[in-house]
């Protein structure tokens, strides 16, 4: 039981955290912290942090999100009246090594502190601010919720039926993307302290923080051209199939990413008229004919079950997995086992939610934890001050505008999303990160056509998401199949910090760069592995893309209406998720390989970075076995709350009423102060029984209004509004262009083009991006003569060998490669 359980000293135990206000985003920030062992002490008001009091509720009364966002932590009590409040906080903001901040989005009667003159007097402090669109812009003063700023980062748009209102997700994505970049920002700042640096301040915006998931469909449009729009329930650009389907027994997930996964799929079904269809080969071009594919295999999916398909999927080597019951992963022995599921207690309620997803091996998270009440210390609360008494941080040096980073040297074999992302975060914040590839096998994301009008016009140099993704490293190429090209890559993973890559999970160790071998060559390596499943999963051979990741999670069973299928987003959710959960482990392996000079393995199985958002519904089933009611757009705690059209074609708002008060406004606003000021409607339940009736009142209003006037004067009356927003729309948005988040970069091949900022900042201005994305093999004589000392001749005879070049092969130039021997 979770009582008797011992406490942990982690690895982040010489770090304690004091964590004010109230948002989810600074709440998760802080639990990851607690997750290692660190003193997490939690400053509320006498009635608690508002969050205590959010929905879903457990049969017991007690906020499953504030379960989840707050287990192994501390919590202070200090009343605002209290003549020594001030005093006392200060006290213990100076005794801290991290303050999160969470007052802007609610301070929750926090008293008033000066930041500046506390950090004046201790430099070594690290602070971490976060607000729902930062100080400055167009959007600073908004009112705000996890679904107006979804809508107005492009993520609810492109999701849901054709006709009709998009549909989104619960309320519980924000905080946890903004909890994530909080702590790499904090967690990067604790990396460059041990180097002798001073503490750093951070400001988070939760919207920016958003835009991680979208950033590569906005990008996409931008240089496509606008070609997005809602194809319906579980369809998906740029990729078809890929959503959730009816078998049966079951639904199933299913990705065809691939000219051979789409061959594959309709080997599996059947269907060689489809597969030998010239004009299907490419995904793009098969979303031309969805109806008619549909019609085609969609009856024979229901002749077996989501389990034998599945089989037969990892026969295949198609992206397919089962979508699970939220039922389903709390039986689920092997997530449980590694730690993915794991006990929390909520006073006398014990229940299941989702552990910790930075699966460090040697040094594990801690598996579960006890949910604080209001001014309880928990059993680990003084382990810190005996562990470092004598070990107290650095008041140091001066940060020199150096980034945290600077020191770090990443070895990035990763393709795709999910890994890049997590290589370009550590190089956004200083890393020297050297991106592998090969030309005979160069990043799948520039593109996976190799017929000779895309390779001989070295189209692979244009695609916008591979741009985006990889700036700030730099490339070179080396075929590790070849005995050359595997020493060469052993001789920079001996002097490296960090090794990341995304492959299936035997695919470096059958090279010989296998954790055991790495090890040996580099005692201090960190190695992240970022596989779908995990390294010692039963699906482990399960091929995967973002979208199967959110397939396999539990989300899909939680979005939508009742009566309808599971409904996933329209966006590869799980490789960003992925992707910043791998950085937060490898920040965390830093400090570990510092403060030890021991190295370890990352097993991060990227499906699991998943569940976090579904976590609120897992732990109220654990507890009650209710079945997670399903509520459209509509919320288990507001009412109001919904997507409303506006005026013209296909232009939606959302609204959402938090509180009596805003209720009251926005009753007004459309027209019936009768509502305001009817005391029998005050309450949300209230509201409830005429929700369809309110719904009509406010669609009547927002009907004759284009988009951006309705959230216009619903945000001067503080009503929390936001226009759903295509992704495309984000490139020219009059707040994020404010605050200069685009920044213009020059790359080879495709000139000036926009590019996304970290939605972490020191200052005003966003990290500047230093370097555009390298072009194929852009860097081998720089790193291989500055680096490993090559000569020129020795070079030259690596590019007559195919070892390394600047080229991307062709389908038959690699035929002939294959002649030469391997290792």
């Amino acid at each position: 039981m979770i009582g008797k359980m011992e406490p942990s000293i982690g690895v982040l135990s010489h770090l304690r955290v004091i964590e004010i206000g109230s948002s989810a985003g600074t709440s998760y920030c802080a639990r990851l912290f607690a997750d290692f062992g660190a003193d997490v002490q939690k400053i509320e008001p006498p009635a608690g942090d508002p969050l205590r009091r959010s929905a879903p509720l457990t049969p017991g009364g007690q906020s499953a999100w504030f379960a989840f966002l707050n287990f192994n932590k501390s919590s202070i009590t200090i009343d605002p009246t209290d003549p020594n409040a001030i005093t006392r906080l200060t006290a213990l903001i100076e005794d801290c090594d991290i303050l999160v901040d969470g007052r802007d989005v609610d301070p929750a009667d926090c008293p008033s502190i000066d930041i500046a003159a506390i950090r004046q007097r201790h430099p070594a402090l690290i602070y971490l601010e976060a607000s729902w669109f930062g100080r400055e812009g167009p959007y600073a003063g908004f009112a705000a919720t996890d679904s107006t700023v979804r809508a107005l980062a492009g993520l609810i748009k492109l999701v849901g039926p054709a006709e009709g209102p998009p549909m989104h997700a619960p309320d519980f994505q924000t905080g946890i993307l903004a909890g994530l970049w909080g702590f790499i920002a904090a967690g990067c700042s604790a990396v460059a302290r041990m180097q002798g640096w001073t503490g750093r301040s951070w400001s988070l915006s939760i919207f920016e923080s958003s835009l991680a998931l979208s950033e590569y469909h906005a990008f996409e449009a931008f240089a496509r051209g606008d070609m997005m729009c809602r194809l319906g329930l579980n369809r998906f650009w740029p990729t078809f199939p890929a959503g959730i389907y009816e078998t049966k027994d079951g639904w199933l997930g299913i990705t065809t990413g691939t000219p051979a996964q789409w061959r594959a799929f309709c080997d599996m079904l059947g269907l060689s008229e489809l597969r030998d269809d010239p004009a299907l080969i490419l995904s793009p071009d098969r979303l031309q004919h969805v109806e008619q594919i549909e019609r085609q295999f969609i009856p024979k999916l229901r002749a077996r079950t989501a389990r034998e398909w599945f089989a037969e999927g990892l026969k295949r080597r198609i992206p397919m997995v089962p979508v699970p019951e939220i039922s389903d992963l709390l039986q689920d022995t092997e997530k449980k086992a590694r730690g993915a599921i794991v006990p929390v207690l909520l006073g006398k309620e014990e229940g299941l939610t989702a552990g910790s997803m930075q699966r460090l091996t040697l040094t594990p998270p801690r598996r579960g934890g006890k949910v604080p009440a209001p001014g309880e210390q928990q059993a680990n609360a003084n382990i810190r001050r005996r562990l470092t008494d004598n070990t107290s941080a650095s008041s140091g040096g001066v940060n020199a505008g150096r980034l945290p980073l600077h020191a770090i040297r990443v070895i990035d074999f990763s393709m795709g999303w999910a890994g890049p992302l997590c290589t370009r975060t550590l190089a956004d914040l200083g890393a020297d990160v050297i991106k592998i590839e090969a030309i005979q096998y160069p990043d799948w994301w520039r593109g996976v056509d190799r017929r000779p009008a895309y390779v001989n016009g070295q189209m692979y140099e244009m695609v916008p998401g591979f741009c985006v993704m990889n700036r700030n490293k730099r490339g070179i190429t080396l075929d590790l199949k070849r005995p050359q090209g595997l020493a060469l890559a052993k001789r920079l993973l001996a002097e490296a910090d960090v090794v990341v890559d995304n492959y299936s999970v035997d695919v470096l160790p059958k090279l010989g760069l296998g954790y055991d071998v790495l090890s040996t060559l580099n005692p201090r390596i960190v190695v992240l592995s970022m596989s779908a499943f995990g390294t010692n999963s039963v699906h482990r051979d399960c091929r995967a893309y973002g979208s199967t990741l959110e397939q396999g999670s539990g989300l899909p069973t939680v979005v939508g209406n009742a009566k309808g299928p599971p409904l996933m987003s329209h966006f590869a959710f799980g490789d960003a998720v992925g992707g910043l959960n791998g950085c937060a482990a490898v920040l965390i392996a830093l400090i570990h390989a510092h403060n030890t000079a021991k190295g370890q393995f990352i097993d991060l199985a990227q499906i699991e970075c998943m569940m976090p958002f579904a976590s609120p519904w897992t732990i109220v089933h654990s507890i009650g076995g209710m079945r997670p009611p399903r509520y459209g757009n509509r919320h288990p705690q507001f009412v109001p709350h919904g997507c409303f059209r506006c005026a013209g074609e296909d232009n939606w708002i959302v609204v959402a009423a938090t509180g009596a008060e805003m209720w009251q406004r926005l009753a007004v606003l459309i027209g019936r102060p009768d509502w305001a000021t009817d005391a029998s409607l005050k309450s949300a339940e209230a509201r409830r029984d005429i929700e369809n009736v309110i719904e009509k009142a406010i669609e009547g209003w927002t009907l004759t209004r284009d988009a951006d006037q309705a959230m216009s004067e619903l945000q001067a009356a503080k009503v929390a509004a936001g226009v759903a927003r295509q992704p495309i729309d984000l490139v020219k948005d009059r707040h994020l262009t404010s605050r200069s988040f685009l920044q213009e970069v020059d790359r080879a091949f495709i000139g000036l083009h926009p590019q996304p900022s970290m939605p972490i900042r020191e200052g005003v201005a966003p990290y500047a991006i230093r370097a555009a994305a390298p072009t194929l093999g852009q860097h081998n004589t720089e790193i291989l003569s500055g680096l490993l000392g090559l000569s020129g001749a020795e070079i030259a005879e690596l590019v007559r060998e195919g070892i390394i070049g600047t080229t991307m092969l062709s389908e038959e130039d690699i035929a002939k490669t294959r002649k030469v021997p391997s290792v």
